[in-house]
C-alpha cells in the first residue's frame, strides 16, 4: 500500500494537490465571508437568513449542472494540465469582482443593491470555475498515479479539500471582510503559480468534435455514463450523500444563530469540525481498505453517519433557548454543558461521511477506461449538483413553510438510509464484476 506521505512528495501529485487545495480554500473563504456577513449584519429573520443561505448555495451549484458535461468533454479531449492553468487564470479575475463586493460591504455602500449582487455574481462565477476544475482533480489521478496509489491520492485530494475548507471557514469567521477581499485575490494568484507545475496530462483518446450544446451534452453524458449498473449506483450513492451535505451546510449558520444563540464564529466552528472530520475519514479509509478501491465499508459508514445526525438533532433540541441580543462567542459556547456532545456528534457525522464518499470517488475513476474518467466524473458532478439543488430547494421550502431548522436535520438521517441501500447493492455488484472495466462512449 502506498502511504500518503510518500505520495505527497511526488512531483506528479504535489502541484495538483496544492492547486486544488488553494482553490477550495478560496471558494470557502469567499463564500463564508459573504454568507456570514449577510446573515449576521444584514438580515434579522430566521427564514430570510435560511433563504439567502440556500440561494447562495444554489447559485454556486447551478454551473455544475449546466457545464459539467462540457467540462468533462474538454478534459478528456484536451491536456488536463493546460485546462487547469486556464481555469486558475480566470479565478484571479473572478476574485477581483468578489473582492470589490466584499469591500463595498465593509464600507456599507449599496449593500443590498450592489454589494450583494456583486458577491453573488462572483460566487456563481466560482461555481463555473469549479465545474471545469472538478472533473480534472479526480480524473487526472489514474493518469499520473499507479493503480495502487489511486485510493491514497483520492483520499489526499478529498482530505486536502476539506482542510482547505477548514482554513477558509476559520478565516471567514475571524477576519474582517476587508481582509477577506485581499486574501481571496492573493490566493488566486498563488494558485495560478502552482498550476504551472502540474505535469502534462494529454488526451488518451482520438480527437472528436465537442458538443457545445450544454443541455443536449449533459443529457447524453448522464445517459451514456449511467447505463452501467456499477457506475449508476456509485453516482446515485454519492449524489444522495451530497444532498444530505447541502441541507446540513445550509442550516449551520442560521442554526447556530437562532437555535443555539451563538455568534458567527460558532457557525464557523461547526464548518471547521465538519471539515476536520471529513479529512480524517478520507485518510483513514485508505488504511482500513489497505489501498484497495472498494465500497466494502460504505453501507456501514453511512448508517453510522445517520446515527450521528440523530444524536446532533437530539442535542440541539435539548439546548437551552437564548435570545439574539447576547450571542455566544466560541469560548463561551464550548463551555456550555451540551457543547462537547454537540461537537462530538458533528465530528462523527463528518468522519463517517468521509469514509463513505472517498472510496466511491476512487471507484468511479478506476471502474471506467482512463480515456473516459473526466466525463464519468463530470456526469457524477451533474447528478450530484442536481441533487444538491434539490436539497437546497427542499430546505428553502421547509423554511418557508415554517418548519424549524432543528426539525429539518432528521431529513438528512432519513436520506442516509437510502445511501446505505444503494451502497450495499453497489458492493454486491462490485464483487460480481471484480476487475472488469466499463467502456461507456
Amino acid at each position: 500500500m502506498i502511504t500518503n506521505t510518500n505520495l505527497i512528495r511526488q512531483r506528479r501529485f504535489l502541484p495538483l494537490f496544492v492547486t486544488q487545495l488553494l482553490g477550495a480554500f478560496n471558494d470557502n473563504l469567499f463564500k463564508n465571508a459573504m454568507l456570514l456577513f449577510v446573515v449576521y449584519s444584514v438580515y434579522n429573520s430566521e427564514s430570510k437568513e435560511a433563504r439567502f443561505s440556500a440561494i447562495a448555495s444554489g447559485l454556486f451549484i447551478l454551473p455544475f449542472v449546466l457545464l459539467s458535461a462540457l467540462a468533462g468533454q474538454l478534459a478528456d479531449l484536451r491536456d488536463k494540465a493546460r485546462i487547469i492553468r486556464v481555469v486558475k487564470a480566470c479565478e484571479v479575475g473572478i476574485m477581483l469582482v468578489g473582492g470589490c463586493g466584499l469591500l463595498l460591504a465593509w464600507q456599507r455602500i449599496a449593500v443590498e443593491t450592489l454589494s450583494i449582487p456583486l458577491m453573488l455574481t462572483a460566487l456563481f462565477a466560482m461555481g463555473v470555475h469549479s465545474s471545469f476544475f472538478g472533473p480534472i482533480k479526480y480524473a487526472i489521478l489514474p493518469q499520473h498515479l499507479h493503480a495502487d496509489e489511486v485510493l491514497a491520492g483520492t483520499g489526499l485530494v478529498e482530505a486536502g479539500t476539506y482542510l482547505a475548507i477548514l482554513a477558509g471557514t476559520v478565516l471567514a469567521g475571524f477576519i474582517p471582510v476587508e481582509w477577506a477581499a485581499v486574501v481571496v485575490v492573493a490566493t488566486a494568484l498563488v494558485g495560478l503559480v502552482s498550476a504551472q507545475y502540474v505535469p502534462p496530462a494529454p488526451s488518451q483518446m482520438t480527437p472528436e468534435p465537442i458538443d457545445f450544446n450544454v443541455f443536449r451534452s449533459a443529457v447524453h453524458l448522464v445517459r451514456m455514463t449511467m447505463r452501467h449498473p456499477r457506475v449508476f449506483l456509485a453516482i446515485a450513492a454519492i449524489s444522495v450523500f451530497w444532498s444530505v451535505g447541502a441541507v446540513l451546510f445550509i442550516q449551520f449558520p442560521p442554526l447556530a444563530k437562532n437555535v443555539l444563540g451563538a455568534s458567527k464564529s460558532v457557525a464557523s466552528l461547526f464548518l471547521v469540525m465538519f471539515s476536520i472530520g471529513v479529512a480524517l475519514g478520507s485518510v483513514s479509509i485508505n488504511r482500513l481498505l489497505c489501498g484497495k478501491v472498494s465500497a466494502r465499508y460504505a453501507p456501514l459508514s453511512v448508517i453510522v453517519m445517520a446515527g450521528f445526525i440523530i444524536a446532533f438533532d437530539v442535542v440541539c433540541r435539548q439546548w437551552p433557548p437564548r435570545g439574539r441580543d447576547h450571542l455566544l462567542d466560541v469560548w463561551t459556547f464550548v463551555h456550555q454543558p451540551l457543547a462537547i456532545p454537540l461537537l462530538a456528534s458533528l465530528l462523527g457525522i463528518a468522519v463517517a461521511g468521509g469514509m463513505f464518499v472517498v472510496p466511491l470517488y476512487a471507484f468511479l475513476t478506476t471502474v471506467v477506461d482512463k480515456s473516459e474518467t473526466s466525463r464519468t466524473i463530470a456526469a457524477n458532478n451533474i447528478v450530484n449538483s442536481a441533487s444538491m439543488v434539490v436539497g437546497s430547494l427542499v430546505a428553502v421550502g421547509l423554511s418557508s413553510a415554517g418548519v424549524a431548522i432543528v426539525h429539518q436535520l432528521l431529513l438528512g438521517a432519513g436520506m442516509c438510509s437510502i445511501c446505505a441501500m444503494i451502497a450495499a447493492q453497489l458492493y454486491r455488484d462490485e464483487q460480481a464484476h471484480i476487475g472488469e472495466i466499463e467502456h461507456t462512449f
